[in-house]
This record gives C-alpha cells, sequence and structure tokens, in this order.
C-alpha cells in the first residue's frame, strides 16, 4: 500500500489522479499546508523541501521502501511502477517528459504566482498581476498550438503530462483567462475532465479543504514569516 502525503491543490491533484488511473493501491493523508503540517519533522523527513506531495512506498524498485517527492518525480516514478502512461520506447519517452518539465518548469510556477498576486498578495501590484496574467496566456497559448495537431499534451497518447497540467487549469478564471481565446486547449481540458479516474482524483481529499479565501492565519503560514524560518 502507498501513502501518499497530500492536499488538495494541483499539484496534490496530479498525483492522485495518477494512482486512480493506473489503479495501484493507495491511501492519501492529509497535510494541511494552511496550518503548517507540511514543516513537521516526520514530514520533513520525506519532503525537505516542506511542500506536498511526498509519496512513501514500501515495495520500492529494490523491493525496499522508498520515498520520494516533487510531484513531476512521483508521477514518473508511479508510470515506471506500474508500465503505464509513459511511452518505453526513447523517442516517445522523452516526448512526454519535456511536456511534464514543462508543467513543472512553466504552467505550475507561472499559473501559482498568477493566483498570488490575483488574488492572495495583501496589496495589488499592477505590474505583478500582468506580468503573470500575459505569461498565463502566453503558456495556454503554448498548449491550445500543439493540440492542434496532437490529441494529448504529448502526442496522441494519454500519459504523465496531461495528468499533470490538468489540475493547473481547473483554476483558469482565477488565471485571468478566457477560454473563448483557446478552443482546442479547452476541448483537450474537457475530454480529461470526463474521464472517470480524473474526476475520483480531484474528490480526494478535497472535502477537507474549505471554500473562499484563506484566513489571515492561514495566509500567513503560506506566504509569511512562517514559510522562510530556519529548519
Amino acid at each position: 500500500m502507498i501513502d501518499v502525503y497530500s492536499w488538495p491543490t494541483p499539484n496534490g491533484h496530479k498525483v492522485h489522479i495518477m494512482l486512480e488511473e493506473c489503479g495501484l493501491p493507495y491511501r492519501a493523508l492529509p497535510i494541511n499546508i494552511g496550518k503548517g503540517d507540511q514543516f513537521q519533522p516526520d514530514f520533513l523527513k520525506i519532503s525537505p523541501n516542506n511542500k506536498i506531495p511526498a509519496l512513501l512506498d514500501p515495495e520500492g524498485p529494490d523491493g525496499k521502501p522508498i520515498s520520494v517527492f516533487e510531484s513531476g518525480a512521483i508521477l514518473l516514478y508511479l508510470a515506471e511502477k506500474a508500465k503505464r502512461f509513459i511511452p518505453e520506447d526513447p523517442r516517445g519517452r522523452y516526448h512526454v517528459l519535456q511536456w511534464l518539465m514543462f508543467q513543472m518548469g512553466g504552467v505550475g510556477p507561472m499559473l501559482g504566482q498568477a493566483h498570488h498576486f490575483r488574488i492572495y498578495a495583501p496589496e495589488k501590484i499592477a505590474y505583478a498581476v500582468d506580468r503573470y496574467t500575459n505569461e498565463a496566456k502566453r503558456l495556454y497559448g503554448v498548449m491550445d498550438r500543439q493540440l492542434r495537431s496532437h490529441t494529448y499534451i504529448a502526442g496522441d497518447d494519454y500519459s504523465i503530462a496531461d495528468m499533470a497540467i490538468f489540475p493547473w487549469l481547473r483554476s483558469w478564471q482565477n488565471q485571468g483567462i478566457d477560454w473563448a481565446d483557446f478552443p482546442t486547449l479547452k476541448n483537450w481540458f474537457d475530454r480529461i475532465n470526463e474521464r472517470p479516474a480524473v474526476q475520483r482524483g480531484i474528490q480526494v481529499l478535497a472535502g477537507l479543504r474549505p471554500d473562499g479565501i484563506r484566513t489571515a492565519a492561514e495566509k500567513e503560514v503560506l506566504f509569511g514569516k512562517t514559510q522562510y524560518e530556519k529548519r
């Protein structure tokens, strides 16, 4: 049984979706990032960067327990363990890996900054809002163009690249996006959203996260001095 230490955020959801898609037995253990669970010593042992998700598999590649942090690395680990959702041939594999890295290095960080400056920042800084909103639109455009000639993000087969990107686009309104500008990407989004395993994955731990704007205490934990304390 794989243990996934997680929370219902885009990075958590991408791993929940993969586990539902590949059918590996797992249990989701909540790490409430608004309350600071991510800074607890036991969690830092498996996620030294104090970020969710993290994974603990009692049956690693050598038969011994292994822990993995960083959501992209977890997706790759699970794909190799399940032998699904990543091609075996080197060319196809690198097609998937480049789009997985695109999500990890671009889509996640840039859309996360768009969320922060458009919604959570204590003051609205026009330069920051414009910069990250425009970058979000640019990234959506990259994906829209890719999907004009491919069924899925990395080619003709559904892969961990699709699973990595999809959860981040669920908050398109918060990113200043108008789907009318990206019709091909919207079609892909709707197709992914209809997958039963995706629907199950986005419900994992979802009832634990309250709706609406975070409290001042949660904002301090996530964005204030608590985040930067030496540990």
